[in-house]
């Protein structure tokens, strides 16, 4: 669905871009760096309310590059042999970590078939039927798709290996949690929830949900980094690290 909204946030981003690459080569100094390619930069373009969103390199947006500088720093650790779970695998930098550090790596999707990725398998979470099989499993952004986030949790929970863990990462306001459902239509979504395809819009008491799916819960922030360091890689959000206990 193209809305206004949609629209302009898509013209914003692509004329921030154009103007990053004037700058590059123009001869700008490329004062910034990207964890996920690797790359410097001469900035991170635009993308909606954030001013420095994108990297103009490989396009990993500020999650993806939080999630990157965590695990090549070790701050957040795959261990050896493990067995990876990763929702929605579209992420600059990160499938080829997990893919790398996992002995068993598993890309899935509601709909696979969007990817370019080889192996991507049909997994709808709401159906997932496996017991203690991963050690990690990760999903980013994807939570305020899922039309029951309790079931899903639920599901997470027994899909994990003891002492496994959830990486998830969700939009967040400073407002307490507002669900919706599917039978809005994706106009209100939108206007609700900023996006057509989402049925909530999660505040900090997400991580309430989780505890109440048995998980033990601690969360990575960009925020809590060293500055100079979120500045260099335009670090944001929140890693909500769900652990099941042992």
């Amino acid at each position: 669905m193209i809305t206004f909204q949609r629209a302009s946030k898509a013209a914003i981003k692509w004329a921030s871009f154009a103007t990053l690459k004037l700058r590059a080569a123009t001869g700008a100094k490329a004062r910034y760096s990207c964890p996920a390619c690797k790359g410097d930069v001469v900035g991170f373009f635009r993308y909606g309310d954030n001013a420095r969103w994108g990297c103009p390199a490989c396009g990993a947006s500020p999650r993806q590059r939080l999630v990157c500088h965590l695990l090549d720093s070790g701050q957040l650790t795959v261990p050896k042999g493990a067995s990876v779970l990763h929702i929605a695998p579209n992420e600059a930098g990160l499938v080829s970590r997990f893919a790398a550090q996992a002995a068993d790596y598993v890309p899935a999707d509601l709909h696979p078939d969007v990817y370019d990725l080889p192996g991507v398998v049909a997994m709808d979470l709401m159906q997932m039927d496996l017991q203690d099989r991963f050690d990690i499993i990760y999903a980013s952004h994807v939570m305020e798709h899922v039309e029951d986030d309790a079931c899903v949790l639920s599901n997470m929970f027994t899909a994990l290996k003891p002492g496994g863990e959830a990486w998830l990462i969700v939009p967040l306001w400073d407002r307490p949690t507002e669900d919706g459902h599917m039978g809005m239509s994706q106009r209100e979504r939108e206007r609700r929830f900023g996006q057509w395809d989402h049925v909530r819009q999660y505040g900090a008491d997400f991580a309430e949900r989780i505890r109440n799916g048995g998980f033990v819960l601690d969360t990575v922030a960009a925020r809590d980094l060293a500055p100079d360091l979120q500045q260099k890689h335009a670090l944001d959000d929140v890693i909500f690290r769900a652990r099941k206990p042992a």
